[in-house]
């Protein structure tokens, strides 16, 4: 790498797994680098986004990432949020004197069906409420409508955790897990499934797979196979603590949902679906029949979407990527996209979830982010040595001194992280997370 004495500034905006691991790769090739964050603390996903009682493996991971921001040529920009509605925009980064910009935001947004009903009260999306129990401001203070039946769109990884909220923490009568596919097409673990396995409805799940039974054959799918992989989970799931009732409703197409007159939540209505084969993959269809399931909140499990108002366009819920890149890693395009001008942003890259939203776990993402890095780091070695250094993280923190916007730095990070620690053993808590940014901020000047 030419840039051998810091010659180059980079910003890498997003501090979850992706931005941290691209930030390390580039520290390591001697670039200073501005990690600017949404959010105080770093970790993104992996801090606010595993389910919040799984602290060994969260505690490896802060381990990982603190290693990482005691690296001393990366600069952390905590509470800074980037966006054309914000006093910080991307393209003003540039201006700064930034020689390039990696966006490791994740997926920010939420994505919904546009169903007739979704603003009606107790129609929620994981997201909120994953970010809710993990404490992550300001939905930590976020008040959720929660009643006795609820029904969960999605059979993915984030069904199950919000799953094991409901069962295991708030203890509700009944969770339902609608799919508009099979059984064959779950997306859960079975790992994951050992956290509620016990509350499952052996005999509803039976009759509810010999219902779409012909369907699934009809596409060559085992509805014995999908039956013994749901029930795998049961000889190592955790004994129950509640006498919730967690069911599947397969086949079934969310419609609209039904509110009462005062505006809050009393169905589901769903369409029956089946599966057809087309040129040999497996699609779904819409039967014309409908039902209605009497819950109190819907709560949708259907993956993210990417920030629309992050400065960069969007499609299909992401960032669009330069379809015929410079600088492919493994043949993917990690090169921002300019749909309006339909030409390649040179100095914009994009990796993590920000590139490909809702994929893959945090390992997905730490690869992800390096190999973003490394598309960035090829696109340096084409640009002119620069014989000065830049002040662009000088100049960062003056603008945003002059903006009045209050940047957490590393070292307030890790005093946060010690009165959180003193505060957990003071209060007899396997941890303690403050609930709103004042608190924080409060706790760190």
């Amino acid at each position: 790498m030419k840039n051998q004495n810091y010659a180059e500034k980079i910003t890498v905006s997003g501090a979850g797994p992706a931005g941290l691991f691209a930030a390390k790769k580039l520290a390591q090739s001697n670039i200073e680098v501005a990690l600017i964050n949404r959010d105080i603390k770093p970790g993104g996903l992996a801090e606010y986004g595993i389910y919040y009682d799984k602290y060994k493996m969260k505690d490896g991971l802060r381990k990982q990432f603190s290693e990482i921001l005691e690296m001393p040529n990366i600069h952390y920009f905590g509470n800074v949020t980037i966006g054309t509605k914000s006093a910080v925009k991307l393209e003003g980064l540039r201006d700064l004197g930034f020689s390039a910009i990696l966006v490791t935001v994740g997926a920010q947004g939420t994505k919904w069906l546009g169903l007739c009903g979704e603003e009606l009260e107790g129609v929620y999306h994981a997201k909120d409420i994953v970010y809710h129990y993990n404490k992550l401001p300001p939905f930590s203070s976020k008040e959720f409508s929660i009643g006795e039946k609820i029904a969960l769109i999605g059979v993915g990884n984030v069904m199950m955790d919000i799953a094991h909220w409901l069962i295991r923490d708030l203890k509700v009568s009944e969770v339902i897990a609608v799919a508009r596919r099979g059984p064959a097409e779950v997306k859960f673990s079975k790992q994951e499934m050992t956290f509620i396995g016990r509350n499952l409805d052996i005999d509803s799940l039976i009759t509810e797979i010999n219902r779409v039974a012909p369907y699934m054959k009809a596409v060559n799918q085992s509805p014995e196979d999908a039956k013994k992989f749901v029930l795998s989970a049961l000889p190592k799931a955790l004994e129950p603590i509640s006498d919730t009732i967690f069911r599947f409703e397969f086949l079934s197409s969310p419609s609209r949902i039904i509110g009462t007159p005062e505006g809050k939540v009393c169905g589901l209505e769903v369409e029956d679906t089946a599966l057809f084969l087309n040129n040999g993959d497996t699609k779904v269809k819409k039967l014309g029949t409908n039902r209605i399931l009497g819950v109190d909140n819907v709560i949708f499990c259907i993956g993210d979407r990417v920030d629309d108002e992050f400065g960069l366009s969007v499609e299909w819920n992401e960032y669009v990527k330069n379809p015929h890149p410079q600088f492919p890693i493994d043949g993917l395009s990690y090169e921002a996209y300019d749909k309006t001008k339909e030409e390649p942003i040179p100095d914009i890259f994009i990796a993590g979830w920000a590139r490909e939203a809702s994929s893959g776990l945090v390992g997905a993402a730490r690869k992800d982010g390096s190999n973003g890095a490394e598309s960035m780091l090829q696109y340096l070695e084409t640009l002119e040595p620069k014989k000065t250094q830049t002040a662009a993280i000088n100049n960062l923190k003056d603008y945003l001194s002059e903006k009045n916007i209050k940047y957490v730095s590393k070292e307030e990070i890790n005093r946060l992280e010690q009165v959180e620690r003193e505060n957990a053993i003071r209060l007899g808590l396997k941890e303690y997370k403050m609930k709103t940014n004042q608190e924080i901020l409060e706790a760190i000047s």
